[in-house]
């Protein structure tokens, strides 16, 4: 597995040569690059002369291109974003708090609906979390389903991303093309789960099902359709200079900015650091896989886009090689412990009624200790910390959402750029806010 060169803009040509770590690491990063950033926010209101007056406007929450309800605190010098002041908390979810008062069979209802455009991975890092607590191994057969929806659901949420990017910038025809492409994976999803979206379909020891007669045909005639599309989106896109021109250096960032932010996914591999916990820390069978790490080199818009639509191609393999490689066996561990019996067998043993009454009205007992389990989801680092108290509910929840970290790179991107700059910008960023304000 490599770094990879898509696209003229995408390269690993010039990127800076950093060993793997990490993200929540790296301390001298932080304060070698955090004095700088100090200094531009404090000099930020120097591009305006003395005597001018700046405004203050709100932009959202209500507003289309923010992606939901994210309200910006613009002040501006003209059409000069001069400061970017992030403001969220309208969605006030709680999922954390709630994931306090769930079991943890119940807990896969309440995480997916955080990162509702993808919300397999959402289920599947609480999953590994509490499977690390209970010292659980997973069936290789569950282990492979897990990652087919995983990277289904990337394609799905990238398509998601290309739409609405394109809409943002005023090429409504590619919210048509982008939403058909999603439209058919979420019927495959649906085809599996029974859901287009909030899924429960991971859980603890394994998946909620087998896959369905027929999967494999389905999934196959979906994928080989996907190849010309994007070569659509290129013409549509990649190749239109009023596009390349909206893009092309408008909010970059260098690497050694990201990682003192905190950003992960698409944000941090633009900079040219390939960096992707499926190739750096593998979990699942991303290292019996083969796919490329995509990575940009100027960390603008342009690359954030490139990146994205060249990970779709790269979904596609390994989609490609889960329906060549696809073990048989149990889709779940038949461990009593988590898993309740066989619907079959509750009409026929009393025991295996007690058993299923119990584990779905009271749960399952975690050992006492805590965990921390991440994923690459379509936006960067997404882990879960579970603090275990010995109860069939997490004492405590964290989720490290890469929407919300990601929001950090904002008032630094939109920096000395103009209004229309700051859209195309928070469309870059791709942030789901039932992520944020989870």
């Amino acid at each position: 597995m490599t770094t990879t060169e898509k696209s003229p803009r995408l390269t690993s040509e010039g990127a800076q040569e950093m060993a793997p770590r990490a993200i929540a690491g790296g301390v001298e990063v932080l304060r070698e690059v955090g004095s700088v950033l100090r200094i531009s926010e404090a000099e930020a209101g120097a591009d305006a002369p003395a005597d001018a007056e700046t405004t203050i406007i709100n932009m959202g929450p209500q507003h289309p291109s923010t992606h939901g309800v994210l309200r910006l605190m613009l002040e501006l010098d003209g059409e000069t974003v001069l400061r970017t002041k992030p403001v969220i908390g309208y969605l006030h979810t709680g999922m954390e708090k709630t994931g306090e008062t769930l079991t943890y069979l119940q807990g896969g209802t309440n995480v997916t609906r955080m990162d509702y455009a993808s919300p397999i991975f959402n289920e599947l890092a609480f999953c590994l979390s509490a499977e690390q607590l209970l010292g659980l191994e997973v069936p290789p057969r569950a282990v492979w389903i897990r990652m087919l929806m995983c990277e289904l659901n990337r394609l799905t949420s990238h398509f998601l991303f290309l739409a609405t990017n394109g809409m943002d910038l005023g090429s409504t025809s590619m919210m048509i093309y982008g939403w058909r492409e999603r439209e058919e994976g979420l019927r495959i999803l649906e085809m599996i789960t029974g859901l287009r979206m909030n899924h429960n379909f991971i859980r603890v020891g394994g998946t909620a099902a087998d896959l369905p007669d027929g999967w494999q045909q389905r999934l196959t005639e979906y994928l080989d359709s996907i190849p010309a599309r994007l070569e659509e989106y290129e013409i549509l896109m990649t190749n239109q200079p009023i596009w390349r021109e909206r893009l092309q250096g408008v909010g970059s960032i260098t690497t050694e900015e990201a990682l003192a932010l905190g950003a992960t996914g698409p944000i941090l591999r633009s900079t040219g650091y390939a960096w992707d916990l499926r190739r750096d820390m593998p979990y699942l069978a991303y290292d019996q896989v083969e796919f490329d790490v995509i990575v940009g080199t100027y960390g603008d818009c342009f690359d954030r886009y490139a990146i994205r639509l060249n990970e779709v191609r790269e979904s596609v393999r390994i989609l490609r090689q889960a329906i060549e490689m696809m073990p048989a066996g149990d889709y779940r561990t038949q461990d009593k412990k988590v898993t309740p019996p066989p619907r079959a067998r509750i009409d026929e043993s009393m025991e295996a009624l007690i058993h299923h009454f119990k584990i779905f009205t009271e749960g399952f007992k975690v050992p006492e200790g805590d965990a921390y389990a991440a994923v690459e989801s379509p936006r960067g680092e997404l882990g879960v910390y579970l603090v275990s108290d010995g109860s069939a509910k997490p004492y405590r929840m964290h989720v490290r959402g890469p929407s919300f970290v990601n929001l950090q790179v904002l008032p630094h991107l939109m920096h000395g750029g103009l209004i229309p700059d700051g859209v195309a910008i928070i469309s870059s960023v791709d942030p789901i806010m039932g992520e944020v304000d989870r």
